[in-house]
This record gives C-alpha cells, sequence and structure tokens, in this order.
C-alpha cells in the first residue's frame, strides 16, 4: 500500500483586529474622553428618533454598544489592578 500524502495547504489570513483590541490600546483618559462623546451623540440621536429626523436607528444601538466596550475595558483593568 501507498502512503497517503499529507497536503499541507497555507492560507493567507487577513486578521482583523476587533473594536475591543483597539480600545485596550488607549489610555484611561482618551477611553474617558471618547464616552463622554458618545454619550452625547447618543442624546443627540434619541433626539432625532423622538423627532422623527433619524434614518439609521441602527445607530443608536452601536452607539451603546461602543460606549459599553469602553465601559468593560475600564472595568477590566481596574480588577486588574486590585
Amino acid at each position: 500500500m501507498a502512503k497517503k500524502e499529507k497536503k499541507v495547504i497555507a492560507v493567507n489570513k487577513v486578521v482583523r483586529e476587533s473594536e475591543t483590541d483597539k480600545i485596550r490600546k488607549l489610555d484611561v483618559a482618551t477611553i474617558e474622553k471618547n464616552i463622554l462623546e458618545l454619550k452625547q451623540e447618543l442624546f443627540n440621536l434619541r433626539f432625532q428618533a423622538a423627532v422623527g429626523k433619524l434614518e439609521n436607528t441602527a445607530q443608536i444601538g452601536k452607539t451603546k454598544k461602543q460606549i459599553a466596550r469602553m465601559k468593560t475595558v475600564l472595568t477590566e483593568r481596574n480588577n486588574a489592578l486590585n
């Protein structure tokens, strides 16, 4: 019997950096500043939604998730210090 050859296929993967990884590279002051800016943006989006001027309603959810990601990173850092 002939031995079966194993084929090794090299795949060039493009590794994408997640949003959370990008946030982790920032310092605490920058993250807190970004949270404040996103909260202001969220206020404006909610106001636009209430008035009926908001076209992309999914933007509200995206903004809320971005704030949550940043707060999570801050909590992780705080817990790592304790």
